[in-house]
């Protein structure tokens, strides 16, 4: 990996611990046009990166009693349908179409950051737990951005979490990172009996520099405070999804 990369590999793990997710959305369009991998071993490869990066990111977090494990384990297994079905969608699609829907998604997660920021400075009480059909269909949603995309789909289960289950901002960013992980392995094993093609003289090194971000991210994210962050990944997101549309939608026509 060149040095100039390393900062990168930082900020994917920066921004997944000091949000809860966000950092793997920026791992695909830097594998795919930094690193050069194809659209499909850059997704797999981002499953890798923040699969792990969450994994270890949650133990400080669990040391701490952050995490609602029973909640995490039970939204993440239910998103086990979805990742699966995103998982085998994502193999079926030419990369083109697969890049500039990921640029769309860039658009709508720097908006859902946008208005979570702009909802945190006037943010009541948290909201109460909801049903069963609720939960079920939102887990399912959650995993198949995660194995469609190749993401750890922290932008929308923090929120999730916070309005569907009910839990406190801080505890929600904590147990996201024990949904991602889950519906990285899940997504990570249903491209596996595809055959799983990872380049991991690229992977790895990337893999390791996040999980170091992802430890700094935490306190990071308690200093500086969420709405900052969520600014900026917002402006950075918007910034990425063109360079990315640019790069692609020529290639539909």
């Amino acid at each position: 990996m060149t040095p100039w990369l390393i900062p990168l590999a930082v900020l994917v793990g920066l921004l997944l611990g000091a949000l809860g997710g966000g950092g793997a959305i920026l791992t695909v369009p830097i594998l795919t046009y930094l690193l050069h991998l194809a659209p499909a071993a850059a997704t797999t490869g981002s499953l890798i990166v923040v699969g792990l990066s969450s994994l270890v990111g949650l133990l400080p977090r669990l040391r701490a009693g952050e995490v609602r494990v029973a909640d995490g384990l039970t939204f993440g297994l239910l998103g086990t349908a979805g990742a699966l079905v995103g998982s085998r969608l994502s193999t079926q699609v030419p990369g083109p179409i697969l890049m500039t829907s990921f640029a769309a998604l860039l658009l709508l997660v720097a908006a859902l950051m946008w208005r979570r920021r702009s909802r945190g400075r006037t943010a009541g009480a948290t909201p109460q737990p909801r049903g069963w059909p609720v939960r079920i269909a939102a887990a399912t949603g959650v995993g198949l951005l995660t194995g469609f995309f190749g993401v750890g789909g922290g932008f929308v289960v923090v929120p999730t979490l916070t309005l569907v289950l009910g839990l406190p901002m801080t505890t929600a960013v904590a147990t996201s990172l024990l949904v991602i992980a889950l519906n990285a392995a899940t997504s990570l094993a249903a491209r596996a009996a595809g055959g799983l093609v990872v380049d991991w003289s690229v992977i790895l090194p990337f893999a390791l520099l996040a999980v170091v971000g992802t430890l700094l991210g935490a306190p990071l994210g308690r200093r500086v405070g969420q709405a900052r962050l969520q600014s900026a990944f917002a402006v950075l997101l918007v910034l990425v999804a063109a360079g990315v549309a640019i790069g692609n939608v020529p290639q539909l026509f």
